[in-house]
């Protein structure tokens, strides 16, 4: 297990936000395709379950204070298990030579298995991760129970060009820094918005790892979108019906706009609901971090049944 980071946040946190990062949880790894994706989990292995997916140059510690809220979610066996990747290129994951949204769905539904969620899991991405959620159900269709794609935005084609600016931090050498406090300190966000500082210095931590020569770099692959492009799929995440239950949700000022989430709704044709998150930027869980915690809780609550074991998949929605 990976020592916590030792920085000191910004301004004293509340008393949630200390008592979420104290849950109890497990890191472990499983290997996907040659490479070791590391994950973290809540809750009781055996129960129904989540998996949260993070977004670009992020990792599996941006939901460490969301995770522990979501245990407790209503599902027919009394909560859920909820795991949550870094996928490859992220975090303490381990790199590759191409990345795919296809390959980023199977390190998802590795993670699924491997954390101890029973029956079919939901997917609940972020950003980039929304797009690997919609994936994974182009992939494995009713092998799930529903997707929520939080603020993603909706490329007809590759990710713009403008994302491999050197000022992105993407396409470049990999820039090394002298001390951890110089390298946390140039932590910046994409796009920058005002967030909770006591979340901000915890992610932030989690961001950066010390070099054998005694430097810290980030732990993101910066070459991650050189290694991505071109990737024809993209244009089909949102082109036509998602074999299982979705919900969209968009910040109120973050990338998806009401008018988008309402097309990608109509678009995929599946029993869709679209949640507004007010007053966010695109960083939900950074800037609001509880109202994303209750519309969670609410979708999930509203998927779960107990009629089955876990949440139900939709009759109609499954593949033939």
């Amino acid at each position: 297990m990976a020592a916590s980071p030792a920085a000191a946040p910004a301004r004293t946190p509340p008393e949630w936000f200390t008592e979420a990062l104290a849950a109890p949880a497990e890191d472990a790894s499983v290997p996907v395709a040659a490479a070791r994706i590391s994950y973290r989990a809540w809750g009781r292995p055996g129960l129904p379950g989540v998996v949260l997916v993070h977004g670009t140059a992020a990792h599996a510690h941006w939901w460490d204070h969301v995770a522990p809220l979501l245990t407790g979610s209503p599902s027919p066996d009394g909560g859920l298990r909820v795991a949550a990747l870094s996928m490859s290129g992220h975090g303490d994951s381990d790199r590759r030579d191409r990345y795919s949204l296809g390959q980023w769905a199977d390190e998802v539904m590795a993670v699924a298995t491997a954390a101890g969620i029973t029956g079919p899991p939901v997917i609940i991405g972020h950003s980039l991760g929304g797009a690997v959620a919609a994936a994974t159900a182009r992939r494995y269709g009713a092998g799930l129970a529903g997707i929520v794609v939080v603020d993603s935005p909706v490329f007809e084609g590759p990710p713009p060009p403008e994302l491999r600016e050197p000022r992105m931090g993407f396409g470049t050498t990999a820039r090394t820094y002298p001390s951890r406090e110089a390298i946390t300190s140039r932590f910046r966000l994409v796009p920058e918005q005002p967030v909770l500082p006591y979340v901000r210095e915890h992610v932030a931590g989690w961001s950066v790892t010390a070099r054998e020569n005694g430097e810290w770099g980030w732990k993101f692959d910066q070459s991650l979108f050189a290694k991505l492009a071109p990737q024809p799929e993209f244009s089909a995440l949102w082109a036509g019906p998602i074999p299982c239950r979705v919900a969209v949700m968009h910040a109120q000022h973050g990338l998806m706009s009401a008018a988008t989430a309402d097309q990608v709704r109509s678009r995929l044709g599946s029993a869709c609901i679209v949640v507004e998150l007010p007053a966010a930027g695109h960083h939900v869980m950074l800037d609001q971090p509880l109202p994303l915690v209750a519309a969670l809780r609410t979708v999930l609550a509203a998927w779960a049944t107990p009629e089955t074991r876990g949440f139900a998949v939709l009759d109609g929605a499954r593949e033939g």
